[in-house]
């Protein structure tokens, strides 16, 4: 018997400063949670390791937005996020919290060390400085243009755009997000961490050790950042929340979240090996350990750059095994944008779709963004469900119980001499623990759901060839043997679906009464095994591992998204500023005329101008309005509309514009004409 292999899996913190959306899911939890559910079952060691990251300056924005504490905006979402984790099945063996004494104590003893060996530079140097908010502007509190892609809402630690990071001084034309001041440059002392002193180890660590192993996606980016030449990086703060600098001379500093962040995953790792009594060293320490880092593309640079500095910085811990950063994922053609309410929140999902958490876990991992940016829809989410859980995977499982109980009231039957059919059927079944297994071991986690659905289409495509419902009448003999298989593969499907769908694996393995079998199934039973379920073991009834997800569902989340969307834009709406005083005379010199629309044409070559004929009572007049957007050229024949006559022609895509219709905006957004109220005003009529 080989020893369990052992493997420390973390999925990266998510701030405490919101709740989760499917984004994070889709990128970092899903795919986390599939690799440690299956190496659980391989029989492995595993210690599947996250928790909040609850410092950092956008906790403290979101706190002076809000009004309270830090802390008391951490507590509030700490609670929401690991609550609703456990709701939807992500089976981390230790959710923690950057607050808790045992991790302020790892990361102050980490610093502590690489201080006292020499391994950090201590320089003072000129910071951003807000002088009216009387702070530092430490990477979210300020904004500014990306110096590398021109990015013109960057933040001071990161671009969103290009993904690149960066220190705040670096950013073009930098602004306040505390008062909008363009900052002064002001003396500060902070420790660094030389990176450049480690691209030798990093180069060979990454650019020769794991060129054909790690995803395009992140060797590249490692390599781009490695060949521009790394410089040392701060690791400390001026800020008044987070771990204290635990050294002389660190007195109203913190450590810098990216330096203290990761270290979460150790102090996480201590507190779960704590609380069931073993040693949490050889989870980080032994070198037979398999550490994997499952994240976003935007943290690519911390985890594979800066983190692994620090451990080798440290000296005692083993190093990443794998990255396998995904990239984003859109909703409904749009980014994802937790400012902007632009999200499926994941605790929004839970209660609309009580019981559902496997349509998710199902639609995420098939549409997974694992090589690129990918969109999220809620009717591809419905077509997911319906044409492929409900239509092949539960109406498989549904025929074969439902045979069963008709046929042997429940009884698994004895099976005669297998004809070729059955031969070729149960030793394809005996290939797919291999299949899925060499899928998900290289991170392609789509790939192994596509396999286990056709293991589903086997099934089906067994049943209906095999036809056991009509041969029934003529050979029961060859129908025992065609149910007996049929079980087979249902069992197959009941053990290999887990690692993607663990609720429907419960209940799979309830119907099929798992628990009464003389020993579990395990993964690797499906490959040698022809008897999975045995003659004459007793299953439940039938019952739906899946329902029909109907259009009204998935029409209220649509229009959820667009309540959200017009509710955004209505707060962030500004008025324009009054313009410049203008003397009475001048207003008199507007004339302003009621007019009809008689007759309106598309410009073409263009999106927006139409090309109107209106009758303004002195004469009837062509006029280009850039409203073809917003309005059909048909639907507005005959529209009353107010006209500024005597405004200087003006050609526009060479047709000349003799005036301007007067428009307005509705409070969603949209234009509106600004017509008389008295239908009898006749055309010409002045308004004043």
């Amino acid at each position: 018997m080989t020893t369990p292999k052992r493997y420390t899996i973390t999925a990266a913190l998510p701030y405490t400063n919101g709740p989760v959306h499917i984004g994070h899911l889709a990128g970092v939890y899903v795919p986390a949670d599939i690799y440690a559910r299956f190496q659980r079952i391989k029989g492995n060691e595993v210690a599947y390791i996250c928790g909040s990251d609850e410092h950092g300056v956008p906790i403290t924005i979101k706190a002076k937005k809000e009004g309270v504490t830090p802390q008391q905006v951490v507590d509030k979402y700490h609670a929401m996020i690991k609550a609703s984790f456990k709701e939807f099945g992500i089976s981390f063996d230790n959710y923690s919290r950057t607050s808790a004494k045992i991790h302020h104590d790892t990361a102050s003893e980490f610093f502590k060390k690489l201080y006292e060996e020499g391994k950090f530079i201590e320089e003072t140097n000129q910071q951003l400085y807000d002088a009216e908010a009387n702070q530092f502007l430490a990477d979210r509190f300020v904004v500014g243009t990306c110096p590398k892609c021109g990015f013109e809402e960057s933040y001071g630690d990161q671009c969103e755009n290009c993904g690149t990071s960066h220190n705040a001084t670096d950013l073009i034309n930098p602004k306040s997000a505390i008062t909008g001041n363009t900052p002064s440059l002001k003396e500060t002392k902070h420790w660094f961490l030389p990176l450049d002193q480690y691209e030798p180890f990093l180069r060979e660590w990454i650019l020769e050790g794991h060129k054909e192993d790690w995803k395009p996606n992140v060797y590249g980016q490692v390599k781009s950042w490695v060949d521009d030449g790394l410089r040392p990086r701060a690791v400390t703060r001026d800020l008044d929340w987070g771990i204290p600098v635990p050294v002389a001379g660190g007195e109203g500093k913190v450590l810098y979240v990216w330096f203290d962040a990761p270290i979460g995953y150790i102090s996480s790792t201590k507190e779960w090996a704590a609380a069931k009594g073993i040693d949490w060293e050889p989870y980080w320490k032994d070198k037979d350990t398999k550490l994997l880092h499952f994240i976003g593309k935007d943290n690519i640079v911390f985890h594979c750059i800066i983190f692994p500095s620090m451990l080798k910085a440290e000296g005692s811990y083993v190093l990443p095994e794998n990255v396998p950063a995904n990239e984003f994922l859109n909703l409904e053609g749009n980014k994802i944008s937790t400012s902007k309410n632009w999200a499926v929140w994941l605790h929004e999902y839970l209660e609309d779709f009580p019981g559902k958490q496997d349509v998710l876990r199902y639609t995420l991992t098939a549409n997974a963004p694992e090589s690129k940016d990918n969109d999220f829809t809620w009717k591809d989410f419905q077509a997911r469900n319906n044409n492929e859980l409900v239509a092949i995977f539960g109406n498989f499982i549904n025929r074969v119980v439902v045979l069963t109980n008709k046929y042997y009231d429940g009884q698994v039957p004895s099976a005669g001499s297998f004809s070729d059919v059955d031969e070729d059927t149960l030793a394809m079944l005996q290939k797919y623990p291999q299949i899925i297994s060499k899928s998900i071991e290289r991170y392609r986690f789509r790939e192994a759901l596509v396999e286990l659905m056709n293991l589903a289409r086997l099934g089906n495509k067994y049943l209906a060839d095999e036809e056991p419902w009509k041969v029934v009448k003529t050979d029961p003999d060859r129908v025992q043997t065609i149910m007996f298989i049929a079980l087979q593969i249902a069992s197959g499907l009941a053990v290999l679906c887990e690692p993607f769908l663990p609720f429907t694996a419960a209940k799979l393995k309830t119907i099929l009464s798992f628990s009464t079998l003389d020993a579990p199934l395990n993964w690797d039973d499906i490959k040698t095994k022809n008897n999975l379920l045995p003659a004459n073991h007793n299953i439940g009834k039938a019952e739906l591992l899946f329902a029909k997800i109907e259009d009204e569902e998935v029409q209220q989340q649509l229009d959820k998204l667009q309540a959200s969307k017009q509710a955004n834009e209505a707060a962030n709406k500004t008025v324009a500023p009054q313009k410049d005083t203008i003397g009475f005379d001048d207003f008199t010199k507007l004339d302003m005329r009621v007019g009809t629309i008689l007759e309106a044409t598309k410009v073409p070559k263009t999106k927006k101008l139409l090309q109107l004929k209106v009758d303004v009572g002195i004469d009837v007049r062509t006029i280009v309005s850039g409203i073809a957007e917003s309005f059909s050229a048909d639907e507005i024949i005959g529209q009353r509309v107010t006209v500024l006559c005597n405004l200087a022609p003006r050609t526009l895509r060479g047709v000349e514009s003799q005036g301007m219709i007067l428009m307005t905006d509705t409070p969603d957004g949209k234009l509106a004409f600004i017509e008389p109220e008295n239908e009898s005003v006749a055309n010409g009529e002045q308004v004043s």
